[in-house]
């Protein structure tokens, strides 16, 4: 299971909101690339990199902000925020993600998706993001009626493989996971999930690890590392289900 560091830009920055709130930023480092070079050298082997002014404006802001981390660590970066139209997604992949992460398109534009599945296949990675237990869309700011399974079941029927789950509720406040929530998303998967949400202790990281589902593969991790409450070897460790 891996360990993505979160790298969210906004204003140039490195950022984290809570629970998905544009005013309640947090500013930790004045570079991403900054940030990036500290988790690359603490031991992460791949990073999350959300453009959160690409995801609010609707278009990429800051895909030079993608190609200077490429361009200068030697690791895969996962990159969304905005990547509503194709060439949106090409553009990313054209600047070095390793992986396109989509939101709000997916759901609004089943041409869309279609189109850059079958282009960039498991490059694709869809965002599934939830506010009290149903589906968020437009950068955290709209709320669906739409339960997640029920939108991954639709999407894997088009073709996508790769999730990102984030609980809003609980992003940025170090709670820890719903573990039981994970559970069942996980297992009703016939791809991947990555888990996003509330990490805020090692333990939080050893639960999701004893789920022991190969469909869960991995968790993203933001405030937790940039405030110290564990290490990425610690994070990393722990996934690894050694929890000693």
């Amino acid at each position: 299971m891996i360990l993505y560091p979160a790298i969210d830009i906004a204003g140039g920055r490195a950022v984290r909101l809570v629970q998905g709130d544009f005013d309640a930023e947090t500013v930790y480092a004045d570079s991403p690339l900054e940030a990036a070079r500290s988790w690359v050298d603490a031991g992460a082997t791949y990073l999350h990199m959300v453009d959160l002014d690409g995801a609010r404006t609707g278009a990429p802001q800051n895909l030079h902000q993608l190609e200077r981390v490429v361009a200068e660590l030697a690791v895969p970066v996962q990159y969304g925020g905005g990547l509503r139209s194709v060439g949106a997604v090409a553009d990313a992949i054209a600047a070095g993600a390793s992986r396109a992460i989509l939101g709000t398109a997916a759901f609004a534009d089943d041409g869309f998706l279609d189109e850059v599945v079958g282009r960039f296949g498991e490059r694709i990675v869809v965002s599934i993001d939830t506010r009290g237990g149903f589906v968020s869309t437009a950068g955290w700011t709209e709320t669906t009626t739409l339960r997640p399974a029920a939108v991954i079941e639709r999407l894997q029927e088009r073709g996508v493989r790769a999730f990102v789950f984030t609980n809003v509720d609980k992003d940025g406040l170090l709670g820890g996971p719903d573990v039981e929530e994970v559970r069942e998303l996980a297992a009703g998967m016939r791809g991947t999930l990555i888990y996003s949400g509330g990490i805020g202790r090692r333990e939080d990281l050893v639960a999701l690890a004893a789920l022991g589902d190969a469909n869960l593969s991995g968790v993203i991790v933001g405030k937790a590392l940039y405030e110290r409450r564990f290490t990425v070897a610690e994070g990393i460790a722990a996934l690894a289900g050694q929890d000693g």
